[in-house]
């Protein structure tokens, strides 16, 4: 069964890591567990040089170096500008504007400009935009593409099977907007300067800063630059700078790495689910005119997609002047075959007769990908901390079914502006009421009511499959809406449902024809996606010898085929051994790796600011 799979999985994983030599490597030393010092030849070569997982005290090549860091002041700030930050900082704005106050509010934003690290399909639900900005239309916002049509499919390997959209269905369409996200972004960022929020694109939060006691946090530190990718200082170093705040808003979007620290810091996931995810890929097409249907949005699940494996497709025709389409597809991370590539899953469902058919004669133009938060509501984690919150994706307020979450995040923006500036003027310290008035709202009512349909996938141990969930869906939410008395649980964390390679029948993919389907690294080509050579990986390794030692023995180096960017590869040596490289360069800030990883020795931390992808309008 999977489950005596699963066990044996992390049976293999306990033994390899077992066999581990019990040493730390540091600067060309080793020491042993005993404490000794030894100069001994490194266990495996050094990946890791990033200064997160190297303590620069203890470098005599940063000796000479003046580390103290500038610090600024504001009363909020905002980690993150997406759809959840700029409503934050928007809705901040307005009660500034309502009750007289003058709250200083800052948005940092990783991205070179805003809007450029956003990717999404996107398929909008308005009800968080018309309650932020009920002239939303007058101000300008890129809403162009009303849904028109809207059609669900039941892919086999030759057919597509329509299947019934009945009214008040999760995927029902009516009233929603087809949106370049990346576009919509943008207008909020314009709207949050107009209202008087500061917003610093290019400017990459690295480090949580907490009170003279611990007890709380005071803010963020930028990322230092100018460190060579040996981890030494450049002529050209400049240490970081602190933004000190009152209340700190984290809006990274799914699994940030902040979010990640303050979680485990504040042990906010107690008592909770833990988060699933899925990787969610998007292309762009300009379609030939005579398949263009402007404002059809279709979904659809089943091939290429075995019963066993979560996931499905998108297409939206937009209407902005030419006849594009974005073409998407994601694949639940809780998959078990080490062998799969989600994106080869990706590139061959677009060679099904009935995909095809609507690409065919089209190019296409613009691709991306990244990780979306599938848990519900059963896994969002408390939303508050001493100090400040977690809104959107960073805490996890996607409607899987309903495939969206913009308005969620949106709203929880919104909701957590109410509350910091309530704290802010009471002199609290956490914003408690952010969390009641989430509950309260309709964010949660809508989460809870389709908190079983994801987790359905796995019933009878999921040996229904996409079939258990979609008769669930039918059979049991359709008539009670959510108000049945259970909650199913998702059965473990992601990496954690990973079986060793033995175990698993390798996959054969197709090579791509340059027409519907693509390799990997000119798909990566067209992110735009820019880093610079010469500083220390971001992809860091708690440990550089697992890799070789236990992913790439135990589970044949999955890292190589779920990253969607091409970043790892093994190489093999001289001597006839492998081992992991990190081309960081490639990256596009999805996070696979650093949820699917099975040994969970990947920590994903900021690059240097402005780099990653530029999307465009994704």
């Amino acid at each position: 069964s999977k489950q005596t799979m699963l066990s044996s999985s992390r049976a293999a994983l306990v033994a390899a890591a077992a066999k581990l030599p019990r040493l730390v490597t540091r600067y060309g030393y080793c020491t042993t567990a005993a404490g000794e010092r030894q100069q001994q030849k490194p266990l495996s070569p050094k990946i890791t040089t990033h200064p997160t997982r190297n303590d620069r005290a203890k470098d005599p090549r940063w000796k000479d170096i003046d580390m103290t860091r500038a610090a600024d002041e504001a009363d909020v700030v905002i980690v993150g500008g997406g759809p959840a930050g700029l409503s934050a900082a928007c809705r901040l704005a307005q009660l500034n504007a309502e009750k007289g106050t003058e709250m200083r509010i800052v948005v940092l934003e990783k991205a070179s400009s805003v809007g450029a690290h956003i990717m999404s399909g996107a398929c909008l639900d308005p009800k968080g935009l018309v309650e932020l900005f009920p002239d939303w239309q007058e101000r300008g916002a890129p809403l162009h593409t009303p849904v028109t049509g809207d059609k669900f499919y039941m892919l086999t390997e030759k057919r597509a099977i329509p299947l019934p959209l009945l009214p008040g269905m999760p995927m029902h369409n009516h009233g929603n907007y087809i949106v370049r996200l990346g576009n919509v972004v943008a207008w909020l960022g314009e709207q949050a300067e107009s209202l008087g929020v500061e917003v610093y694109p290019g400017v990459a939060a690295a480090e949580v800063l907490y009170t003279e006691d611990g007890s709380a946090v005071k803010g963020v530190a930028t990322n230092d630059v100018g460190i060579a990718k040996d981890g030494s200082p450049k002529d050209s170093f400049e240490r970081g700078m602190e933004f000190h705040c009152k209340q700190l808003i984290i809006a990274e979007g799914t699994h940030g790495h902040l979010a990640k620290h303050l979680i485990n810091r504040y042990d906010l996931r107690a008592g909770r689910e833990p988060q699933t995810y899925g990787i969610g890929f998007k292309e762009l097409w300009e379609l030939s005119e005579d398949r263009w249907r402007p404002g059809y949005v279709e979904h659809g699940v089943g091939w290429p997609l075995d019963s066993g494996t979560y996931g499905g497709y998108f297409i939206y025709h937009l209407n902005e002047g030419s006849p594009l389409a974005a073409v998407g597809f994601v694949v639940g991370l809780d998959y078990s075959n080490p062998y799969l590539s989600p994106f080869h899953e990706f590139q061959q469902f677009k060679h099904h007769p009935h995909v095809a058919a609507a690409l065919t004669g089209g190019k296409r133009i613009g691709y991306g990908a990244r990780a979306l938060n599938e848990g519900g509501v059963q896994s969002l984690p408390k939303l508050t901390f001493p100090g400040g919150c977690l809104v959107g994706c960073t805490a996890g307020m996607i409607n899987v079914p309903k495939v969206k979450g913009t308005h969620n995040a949106m709203k929880s923006g919104s909701l957590a502006a109410e509350a910091v500036h309530e704290a802010i003027g009471s002199g609290e310290i956490e914003p408690a009421t952010y969390e009641e008035a989430l509950r309260n709202s309709w964010v949660y009512k809508e989460l809870h009511s389709v908190r079983n349909i994801r987790p359905s996938f796995h019933l009878l141990n999921g040996r229904l499959g996409m079939f258990g969930g979609m008769a669930y869906t039918g059979a049991v939410w359709y008539f009670t809406r959510g108000r049945e008395p259970w909650t199913f649980s998702h059965g473990g964390t992601d990496h954690e449902k990973l079986l060793p390679a033995k175990d698993c029948k390798p996959k054969d993919y197709p090579k791509p024809d340059n027409v519907l389907s693509f390799d990997l690294l000119s798909s990566v080509a067209l992110t735009s996606t820019n880093h610079d050579h010469d500083q220390p990986p971001h992809l860091t390794l708690y440990d550089d010898s697992v890799p070789g030692q236990v992913n790439l023995s135990v589970y044949d180096g999955p890292e190589q085929r779920f990253c969607p960017a091409g970043v790892y590869e093994y190489v093999e040596l001289d001597d006839g051994s492998k081992r992991l490289q990190i081309n960081a360069q490639n990256c596009i800030h999805c996070k696979t790796c650093d949820i699917k990883d099975p040994t969970q020795n990947i920590n994903w931390v900021t690059p240097q600011g402005g780099e990653g992808p530029a999307y465009n309008g994704m």
